[in-house]
């Protein structure tokens, strides 16, 4: 296999996030190789998210404990729990769980030791 087709896990999340740290951290530690995709700053597409969501169910995605959704109102609330309006996640990254970890074969959603340890 050559350099051009191996896949470098991409973790998406914010910098400032004590979860994304964490996980940051732990893969250094590993010396795992990984791409940082900051969605605050270099945002999300519609395309990725639908990616994700093929993987893993919205539930996981969605971060209800966070400010952000704490903000929103309850129609914004409706259209992103039953998905009709998912353009609400692109405008609002830090509505998703983070860190989002894509290793080319799974998603991971959030920071668990024992998830990480198996990569």
């Amino acid at each position: 296999m050559t350099d051009s087709t191996m896949f470098t896990m991409k973790m998406y999340g914010i910098p400032n996030c004590d979860t994304v740290r964490k996980a940051r951290k732990f893969l250094d530690e590993k010396q795992i190789s990984y791409d940082f995709h900051d969605f605050k700053k270099q945002g999300l597409s519609l395309e990725i998210i639908q990616q994700w969501l093929e993987q893993q169910p919205l539930e996981i995605l969605l971060n209800k404990r966070s400010t952000s959704w704490k903000q929103l109102d309850d129609h914004q609330k409706d259209s992103l729990t039953n998905g009709t309006d998912l353009s609400i996640l692109v405008e609002i990254p830090t509505l998703i769980k983070r860190p989002v970890l894509d290793t080319g074969s799974k998603l991971i959603v959030g920071f668990n030791n024992q998830i990480y340890d198996e990569l």
